[in-house]
């Protein structure tokens, strides 16, 4: 009769034909492994990614950059900046500068002391640069730091409120500047997300073919 083998048995056979693993052996598996991983993880993967974006998104992978009309880069649709010419359109204020290395914010409170000179400050640089639009119109975000401080957006309204300066410094007439806010007005994302929004770069770069710059 065929012996009957219990499954403690099985169990003791199996233990017994396994060899044990030293401790070299599992070093070189370790080893091998994060070469594999450091070579699928570190190069191919970057290098499949960065390929598919510069052939399906070339402009986004680049870093969303704009050219003038001569063909020289002016700036990033992704990054605001600032303009120190009055008669074109003004962006944020931002405590970094818009330094995108530098990207964030102070986090103030309303009544931080900071805060509320460096708003005072700007209120009253508007009030300067702007004589014919009062105080009671001037729209909040043009007089505080977004979170990150590289908002390039501003509201249509703070655009609008620009136009009466502006167009006494080009020329422009306020209906074609008006017109000109219109048409660079982007709108809610899929149409629910965000805020109306205008990009200051691309509305100043329109701004300037406009005037003939």
């Amino acid at each position: 009769m065929m012996e009957r083998m219990t499954k403690m048995d099985i169990q003791k056979a199996a233990a017994a034909s396994q060899k044990p693993v030293s401790k070299t052996n599992l070093l070189f598996t370790a080893v091998r492994l994060s070469a594999v991983f450091i070579v699928l993880c570190g190069i191919i993967y970057p290098l499949a990614s960065t390929g598919l974006a510069q052939v399906l998104m070339p402009d986004r992978a680049n870093g969303s950059l704009l050219k003038n009309s001569a063909g020289q880069i002016v700036g990033s649709e992704l990054i605001g900046q600032a303009y120190e010419d009055p008669a074109l359109f003004q962006s944020r204020v931002s405590s970094i500068e818009y330094k995108a290395e530098a990207s964030g914010s102070n986090n103030y409170g309303p009544s931080n002391p900071d805060m509320l000179k460096r708003t005072g400050d700007s209120i009253e640089e508007w009030k300067k640069a702007n004589p014919e639009v009062p105080v009671s119109r001037l729209p909040i975000d043009l007089v505080t730091n977004s979170g990150s401080g590289l908002d390039p957006h501003i509201t249509p309204a703070s655009a609008r409120v620009q136009i009466p300066r502006i167009s006494a410094l080009s020329g422009i007439s306020r209906e074609e500047l008006d017109e000109l806010v219109i048409a660079h007005t982007e709108g809610r994302d899929l149409g629910i997300f965000g805020e109306p929004r205008v990009n200051v770069l691309k509305l100043n770069m329109a701004l300037l073919e406009l005037g003939g710059h």
